[in-house]
């Protein structure tokens, strides 16, 4: 199972968990850790290529908070010429995977776009390469004026045109200290 540990604990799993998790192949129909027989990489078709985009100098990587979390801050994906970059929902985090700007929408929105800038740069994309966001506000009634001024600001400033597609949605965040974040999908030509 690569480096990473099931967080789950066995002794407590509910009747239904252990049917499903048995249909998975994860749990032997004795109830034990099972050798994968999920089915491994298609036999006729490669999976695309994907690759894990980093920025640790301005954002830390999702697994290394001290709760794991389970997915990549960005992956890129090769189509003969282009490459797709979908940046998980990112948000005021720092490189120590601190929430940064605590209480204040505004600094926390910048630094998401800092955030953002760099997993483009990464990747060698920038803001003109973004074809869609999804904007997640904790309180989008009081939050909701204050960031399409600060967006459409920002987008001005980098002369976006045409400006990417975006949804603006109210949502709970994963930690009660973040007041937005932000997801992007992003398109260009391979070099």
């Amino acid at each position: 199972m690569d480096n990473r540990q099931l967080l789950i604990n066995l002794s407590k799993l509910t009747d239904g968990e252990r049917v499903e998790m048995k249909k998975l192949g994860i749990l032997s129909p004795d109830n034990k850790i099972g050798e994968s027989v999920y089915p491994a990489i298609h036999k006729l078709r490669p999976p695309i290529e994907k690759h894990v985009t980093h920025a640790p100098h301005v954002i830390n990587e999702a697994y290394d908070y001290k709760k794991p979390s389970s997915f990549s801050r960005a992956l890129r994906l090769d189509f003969g010429g282009h490459k797709v970059l979908l940046i998980s929902g990112t948000a005021s985090v720092n490189e120590e995977g601190k929430a940064e700007h605590i209480g204040d929408f505004n600094a926390q929105l910048w630094r998401t776009y800092v955030n953002i800038t760099n997993l483009l740069a990464a990747e060698e994309m920038t803001w003109h390469d973004v074809v869609r966001t999804t904007n997640y506000l904790r309180d989008i009634e009081r939050d909701y004026a204050e960031f399409n001024k600060i967006r459409t600001s920002f987008y001005s400033w980098l002369q976006l045109d045409p400006l990417p597609a975006s949804t603006g949605i109210q949502a709970r965040l994963c930690w009660e200290t973040l007041l937005i974040e932000i997801e992007v999908y992003a398109i260009s030509k391979s070099e």
